[in-house]
């Protein structure tokens, strides 16, 4: 059937459409490789993060998670001649498109070692509100409050704000970490072995807290604790040799791994 002229300029005119972004994707990297300068680290990585869920990134050391992670808020560019090569979205926008700033206030990250700046308390979580634009003292210190209950370390510290953070002991240096992170409502909280410093009770500390964090925002965790992995995460992705290896719910990645690779790292043969 020949359609008629107004028929043909209707579908001229139809806008090309675009897939929703599904609602419970909070991140999603495709073809993703990573070179420190001609030495590639990454290869085609291919790995989605779910919103409001805690995913675990495993494997040995120099295996890539941590490289991983620093793409998730473009830390990598600190770095010179670090790039990456493929696609990784936020909420369906091209992270590699974003302003940094405002990225790494929507992905904030915890590192390894916790590393409280040289101030108080409340001037380390106030910072950040500062740094975008809250300045009114009483917004600032329910802010704060807000922020220190949230990372559980409120009723430790309510009495002493104005103390050096240096004063505080190492698992409560990391927890504040977390609360600065949390001050300016990230989407996403990238964290780097936030535990490897810290003694049993500070750890427990720590995963009971991600565990109250999840209606907050999406974490991911790398950490070489296969029993930490197993406990707090919902997915868990193995990384070897720059690759991702599997991915899949933690439960199915620790019970029954589909790859042999992973069975061997997780029962310890190698790593």
């Amino acid at each position: 059937m020949v359609k008629t002229t107004e028929e043909s300029r209707s579908t001229a005119r139809a806008p090309a459409t675009t897939p929703a972004w599904p609602s419970d994707l909070k991140m999603r990297a495709t073809g993703l490789d990573f070179y420190y300068g001609g030495r590639q680290a990454l290869y085609s990585i291919g790995l989605q993060i779910l919103t409001g869920r805690i995913t675990a990134l495993i494997g040995p050391s120099g295996c890539g998670k941590t490289t991983f992670l620093r793409i998730l808020n473009r830390m990598y560019e600190t770095v010179p001649h670090a790039r990456p090569e493929g696609e990784v979205f936020l909420d369906g926008e091209d992270i590699f498109s974003l302003d940094v700033v405002g990225l790494r206030r929507r992905v904030g990250m915890v590192f390894q070692k916790p590393n409280p700046f040289p101030k108080s308390i409340f001037d380390n979580i106030a910072y950040g509100l500062r740094v975008n634009g809250m300045d009114r003292h009483s917004t600032l210190a329910e802010a704060v409050e807000r922020s220190l209950r949230r990372a559980a370390l409120w009723e430790e510290v309510k009495d002493q704000l104005h103390k050096s953070a240096y004063a505080l002991s190492g698992g409560q240096q990391q927890r504040l970490c977390i609360a600065r992170a949390l001050a300016v409502e990230p989407e996403a909280l990238l964290l780097d072995e936030p535990c490897s410093a810290l003694d049993p009770i500070a750890t427990a500390k720590i995963e009971e807290l991600l565990f109250n964090l999840k209606d907050l925002c999406t974490m991911v965790i790398v950490t070489h604790n296969m029993q930490q992995a197993a406990r707090v995460a919902d997915y868990t992705g193995f990384f070897l040799m720059g690759r991702l290896i599997e991915f899949n719910k933690t439960a199915v990645i620790f019970k029954t791994p589909a790859r042999k690779e992973t069975e061997d790292y997780i029962t310890g043969r190698f790593g």
